[in-house]
């Protein structure tokens, strides 16, 4: 809330349109879409297309408006005393200082509540995974034991039994008789499904019942039973009201059928069908017998002309001489595994021989003198190439060295420092020098310099 007052003391005054402006905005600030419930009253529709009314219960009303575009797309005419549920947002008409709500859109009280329920139910549950289709049980092939709950004495059950009767009288139907309408079904349909559940005596169940309303089909959208069904060993189908109806049943069930008659050639197998695949069955196996026996026919009539009328003897002297053929075919097969077996004995033993550790040390020693004479004549040639090398430099030093030019009569001095003398310039009279000779050292003074 904005103070009454500024830092400086000074009031802070409104006018009244400002006032109106400021809560309008904060009204449609602060509150987003909200949902109400409530009776029409005072309703008018002025020739601009609007509507305006109040919305009340038994302690207070509200002012509403919706606008033309808005409720176009009302599919009722709404009238005084009619209980709707709208969405708006709050607002304030300025002029007047009316509090109102802005609505955008209205339907009859008790289908919209439930619509609503069924819708947050369902995004529940799919949030829970409870729809996901890997949960889906598949059905059995074929059925032999059908179990339906439903209401005895509906219209769906009379219509699943006769389009089982045409399709698959065979097959067996147990009924787990229960209300499919009012305020009781939803537990009875669950005690319904206890049973057969524990009974175990059928190899799908069925939920069905014919259409209706939304509430006359709400026991299909209790949360309970929804969690029942999808918990369900035994798998289920659930074929509740028309093709367009859906409940929360048919989307935990593990199969949806649009309608109880859809449901039904669900899980039948037409007879018809079935009665033309055993006819073409049968004439299969016919065909299949007389060319058996044809081919039978033919190997004993080869067999007979095969046969030829011998006496024992001969019987007796044929026997014996395969029996010859036989013993020389297995002593050439005992030779040539005989010879093979050698081959591979002789095999092992020259790899024996190569990977014995005799024949390898022999090998190691042998390589090892070849490395040993190998070096000796590497390092031998390297010295001799170093001692040819080394004459060569002292040849060479010796055309250079300085005792080469004193051999030839020259000399060496040095003054009081050791320093070679190369200048005349730098001595006085009175220095000692120090001359090198080849053969040896003298030492002297100078008395007088006389330069070039």
């Amino acid at each position: 809330m904005q103070p009454d007052s500024n830092s400086n003391g000074q009031r802070k005054i409104f006018t009244v349109a400002r006032l109106n402006s400021e809560v309008r905005r904060l009204l449609e600030s602060q509150w987003g879409s909200v949902w109400l419930l409530g009776e029409i009253s005072n309703f008018s529709a002025p020739g601009s297309g609007h509507w305006y009314f109040s919305l009340k219960d038994k302690d207070a009303q509200i002012r509403a408006a919706m606008f033309r575009g808005n409720n176009a797309r009302v599919k009722l005419r709404p009238a005084n005393g009619m209980q709707v549920l709208v969405r708006g947002r709050l607002s304030l008409y300025e002029p007047r200082g009316d509090y109102q709500l802005i609505i955008d859109q209205l339907e009859p009280a008790g289908e919209g509540l439930l619509q609503q329920q069924y819708e947050a139910l369902k995004r529940q549950l799919n949030t829970e995974g409870l729809f996901a289709a890997e949960n889906k049980r598949p059905l059995p092939t074929p059925i032999r034991t059908l179990g339906i709950i439903t209401s005895p004495t509906g219209a769906a059950i009379r219509d699943v039994l006769s389009v089982l009767k045409r399709r698959d009288p065979e097959l067996r139907v147990i009924i787990y008789p229960t209300q499919v309408q009012g305020a009781t079904a939803a537990e009875q349909i669950r005690q319904a499904l206890a049973i057969a559940l524990n009974r175990n005596e059928v190899d799908a169940l069925l939920l069905t019942r014919g259409g209706g309303s939304l509430e006359d089909m709400w026991c299909f959208n209790d949360e309970a039973l929804a969690r029942d069904i999808a918990a369900s060993p035994i798998p289920t189908i659930s074929a509740v009201g028309h093709e367009v109806d859906f409940c929360i049943a048919d989307f935990v069930a593990d199969v949806r059928a649009a309608t109880p008659s859809a449901a039904a050639e669900l899980v039948s197998q037409d007879r018809s069908e079935y009665l033309r695949s055993l006819a073409q069955t049968q004439l299969r196996l016919q065909r299949a017998w007389q060319q058996y026996r044809q081919s039978r026919n033919l190997m004993l009539q080869h067999a007979k002309r095969r046969l030829v009328p011998l006496n024992p003897q001969q019987r007796l002297q044929t026997k014996a001489q395969q029996l010859d053929e036989f013993n020389s075919r297995l002593q050439r097969s005992l030779r040539r595994n005989l010879q093979t077996s050698k081959q591979v004995q002789t095999q092992m033993q020259q790899r024996l021989v190569r990977v014995n550790p005799a024949f390898r040390i022999e090998k190691e020693k042998a390589l090892r003198e070849q490395y040993q004479q190998r070096a000796i004549k590497a390092i031998t040639s390297q010295l001799n190439r170093s001692n040819a090398r080394m004459q060569a430099n002292q040849q060479a030093l010796g055309l250079v060295s300085p005792l080469q030019t004193l051999e030839r009569g020259y000399t060496i001095s040095f003054d009081n420092a050791g320093n070679i003398i190369r200048d005349v310039n730098h001595l006085k009279a009175g220095d000692q020098l120090r001359t090198r000779f080849a053969n040896g050292e003298i030492l002297s003074r100078i008395e007088n310099i006389k330069p070039e």
